[in-house]
Formats: C-alpha cells, sequence, structure tokens
C-alpha cells in the first residue's frame, strides 16, 4: 500500500477528482481513507433512494472514505451545514469543492478494481482482481 496525499481545489468536483487522481497515479485500486474540507454544494443519495439530493450551501465535510477504481468509486461521506445538523449518503457528482479538500489515498499496487453491474443489488458493485 502506498498513500497519496491530495488537495482538491474550489470548483473541483470532489467524486470525479478522486477517480482522476487514481488513474494519474497508475494504479488501479485505491480506497479513500479520510477526507476534510468543505463543499458549495453537496450531491448525496441516501440509503434506499434512486437518485441523489441536492444539498446547496456552505458545507464542512466531516468524514469522506470509500473505494476507488479506474472506472468509478463507492464513496461515503458526512456534512454538516452552516447550523450544524448532519447529514451523509453516497457521494454523488457534483459535489463541488467550495475552498479546500483534503484527502488521503491508499492506492493498492498490484490489485485491480472495477465496478460491475450486481443483478441481486442493481448497482455497480466492486470487484477485485
Amino acid at each position: 500500500m502506498e498513500t497519496l496525499p491530495l488537495r482538491l481545489h474550489p470548483g473541483d468536483d470532489l467524486r470525479a477528482a478522486v477517480v482522476a487522481a487514481l488513474q494519474a497515479s497508475g494504479h488501479q485500486a485505491g480506497f479513500v481513507l479520510q477526507g476534510i474540507g468543505s463543499l458549495r454544494v453537496a450531491q448525496l443519495r441516501y440509503a434506499g433512494m434512486p437518485q441523489p439530493t441536492a444539498l446547496p450551501g456552505d458545507l464542512e465535510i466531516l468524514t469522506l472514505a470509500g473505494s476507488i477504481a479506474a472506472d468509478g468509486a463507492h464513496l461515503h461521506m458526512a456534512v454538516s451545514d452552516a447550523q450544524g445538523r448532519v447529514l451523509g449518503g453516497h457521494v454523488a457528482a457534483g459535489c463541488i469543492v467550495r475552498t479546500t479538500a483534503e484527502l488521503l489515498l491508499a492506492v493498492l499496487p498490484g490489485r485491480r478494481f472495477t465496478r460491475e453491474h450486481d443483478p441481486r443489488t442493481g448497482y455497480p458493485e466492486l470487484k477485485i482482481g
């Protein structure tokens, strides 16, 4: 396992940047070990819901973790709003960095993760190779 610290900038799409960082590293499998920072909008899909919910406004990333493959990621995140309310769920595209996001990725040399449709769940699920 190797670590890859990552800092995202205002306007970056969190999910896309994480996948791009893995691709740029030349590895095919990784994990987000932790992430903090701020968003101007979050797109979270709650458990059992088919579509993400947009959460506009200033948000703090309290925690971020998940697996990363070159063809996608499975990330979970908890955020708090300006009143301190906390929401969390699956990270969808469109989580836009407000000021910064600081992440620690772990890349796994010699491993390959992919996402493949699982008919039992209806979602693209992790395949470890």
